[in-house]
């Protein structure tokens, strides 16, 4: 595979794997000692990759669950951050200035913190009343956070008694590294072809609904926009019908995101109209993806893990088709913002 370690990624995503067990002794106890809400509190794409999991409390529990933006919630605070609130605060690098400031706040309030970072000797990666390290960089940690987060809205709900299969969900998740890797392997060559669609217009609406849609979000923004300066309109399929619909075109690319959950139907309206207007609607769709050993029920919570591992070969392909690296940056960490 294309500038590819496969050694590494095994490495980093059985990381984030085995702290299954750690996610559940710890919710475990949270919900003991009388938690009465969770909220995921990330910064820029590490927010974003909360979202699904965030989304599967929302529809599958009657745990209150919050996601909010750090940025604001510094300053507004929320009448439903307490002391009884579990805190889940990823960040890869460990030093996101909005989500360091806003740990400061949560500690004056006393709500217990789960940190979920890359690199330990970092002020969220001492500052968390639980801290979870794994090692990833950006083209492996969206996997990583996706499975972590996955892993504590799961606990949640065992131990409230609103799943009854929590030890097989866990199984099969636990499982995931060796089988990304073999669907990395059976896509590689057809990465090269999606990457030219995306080298090939300079705009490009990005859409998916259900589980997906953060991934959907996540591409457009913090890969497309911020690594390789290509203009997206990332909006929900839902909402692409609410104007987003009206700059559709001839010649107007629609990446279109299909996941396997309850909301596919979201996006097959979409995918049924596009190709009316524009000779440019890509699919990227899941369910063409084998994964031995993995249930139904699995397959449309991992969606976005599935997305997510085949879009870092598209993107390895499209830095080298563009000759612009994804580490390369103007603004980013580079200026004072």
């Amino acid at each position: 595979m294309l500038n590819f370690d496969e050694e590494r990624f095994l490495r980093i995503q059985s990381g984030a794997a085995g702290l299954a067990q750690r996610f559940d002794d710890v919710i475990g106890a949270c919900i003991a000692a009388g938690a009465e809400n969770v909220f995921f509190l990330g910064t820029g794409g590490a927010a974003i990759l909360m979202q699904p999991a965030y989304q599967l409390l929302q529809r599958k529990s009657r745990f209150p669950s919050f996601i909010d933006l750090t940025a604001e919630l510094v300053i507004t605070g929320s009448a439903n951050l307490t002391k009884n609130s579990i805190v889940v605060m990823p960040s890869l690098s460990g030093t996101t200035k909005e989500s360091v400031a806003l740990l400061g706040k949560i500690k004056e309030i006393g709500a217990t913190v789960l940190t979920l970072v890359g690199h330990e000797e970092t002020p969220l990666g001492k500052g968390g009343d639980h801290v979870f390290v794994n090692f990833a960089e950006d083209d492996t940690s969206c996997e990583s956070f996706y499975l972590q987060s996955l892993f504590v809205a799961l606990s949640i709900m065992k131990h409230r008694g609103e799943i009854t299969n929590y030890d097989e969900l866990i199984g099969e998740l636990q499982s995931l590294p060796k089988l990304l890797l073999e669907v990395k392997r059976a896509y590689e060559g057809k990465a090269e072809g999606f990457a030219k669609t995306l080298a090939g217009s300079d705009y490009h609406i990005v859409t998916g609904a259900g589980n997906v849609w953060p991934e959907a979000f996540y591409y457009g923004m913090c890969i497309l926009e911020e690594m390789q300066w290509i203009r997206t309109r990332p909006v929900h399929a839902s909402d692409f019908f609410h104007g987003t619909l009206e700059l559709v075109e001839k010649n107007v690319s629609v990446i279109l995101f299909k996941g396997e959950d309850e909301c596919r139907p979201v996006a097959d309206r979409v995918e049924n109209f596009a190709p009316n207007y524009t000779d440019k609607l890509t699919v990227l769709d899941t369910a063409g993806f084998e994964l031995p050993g993995i249930s139904a029920e699995v397959r449309g919570l991992i969606s976005p893990i599935l997305l997510a591992t085949v879009l870092e070969r598209i993107s390895a392909h499209l830095e080298v088709m563009r000759n612009h690296p994804l580490t390369t940056r103007r603004y980013y960490k580079k200026v004072a913002y």
